[in-house]
């Protein structure tokens, strides 16, 4: 007797798949689009992105103080100081976010991590790393670091209430074994013909928990755009043909992280 194989719904929403490849030049992907990194890759580029990020706000204030002074003598001594201490905060957050990642253990609150300011750092170190063309793999990186703190606080939800959301660009045997697992754990199966997925059927169908699956580059747009509304758990492919075509994922992965929602 066959497995049960999982219902699959084509979602039409408004922008097409794979908009983060635009300027894709046709050419093969480096390591034929298999962009797996160390984590500790996208904490070292946190790192170099706060500081160019206080860098600029260092300038832009040492442009401005004389101005600000004619207004308020104290006020660019104000302005320097709170400077200083949003440093210093950050520093402190930076330590706790890594301690908590290489520990096991969460020491900050999900608002204070991968629900929270995770999500527009790794956001901002993206649009950074992508200018020294290691975006991809930083973006690998960043992942492992969320999904490694998210998978901490999961919290199991009946299969009626988990999603599975997919891009239209597996390929067809990764496809099957796709449907074949969701099947198994009665989990229904979202695919999206263009982009923003997420958002539309999270608000449409209003699930407990989601398991998304996609390239790196849609992949932290989309934890941007939805994690901090609901518990997901991501999982980036392989682009061996290329962007948005014959993609491949690691079902074993998947299947843990379906296991990890699943009542």
């Amino acid at each position: 007797m066959s497995s049960p194989r999982a219902e699959l719904i084509h979602i039409e929403v408004d922008r097409r798949l794979g908009h983060e490849w635009d300027e894709w030049d046709g050419k093969p992907l480096p390591h034929a689009g298999n962009f797996d990194a160390p984590a500790s890759l996208f904490l070292v580029w946190t790192v170099a992105t706060m500081v160019v990020a206080f860098a600029i706000a260092s300038g832009i204030l040492f442009l401005l103080a004389p101005r600000l002074a004619s207004l308020a003598p104290v006020l660019p001594q104000l302005l320097w100081i709170a400077l200083g201490l949003a440093a210093v905060g950050s520093i402190l957050w930076w330590s706790l976010l890594a301690i908590s990642f290489a520990s096991g253990v969460n020491l900050l609150p999900g608002r204070l991590a991968e629900t929270g300011a995770l999500l527009p750092l790794m956001r901002f170190t993206s649009r950074i790393t992508d200018r020294f063309g290691v975006r991809d793999r930083v973006e690998n990186a960043a992942v492992k670091v969320y999904n490694a703190l998210a998978l901490r606080r999961v919290k199991k939800v009946d299969t009626g209430e988990l999603l599975l959301l997919i891009p239209r660009c597996l390929s067809r045997s990764t496809l099957d074994d796709v449907l074949g697992l969701a099947g198994r754990y009665g989990v229904p199966v979202f695919v999206a013909t263009r982009g923003q997925l997420a958002r539309r059927v999270i608000r449409e169908r209003r699930p407990r928990a989601v398991v998304a699956v996609a390239c790196e580059r849609d992949m932290v747009s989309g934890l941007h755009d939805v994690a901090a509304k609901v518990p997901v758990l991501g999982l980036t492919m392989t682009l061996p043909a290329g962007p948005c075509k014959d993609a491949a994922l690691d079902v074993a992965t998947l299947e843990k992280y379906l296991q990890a929602f699943v009542r």
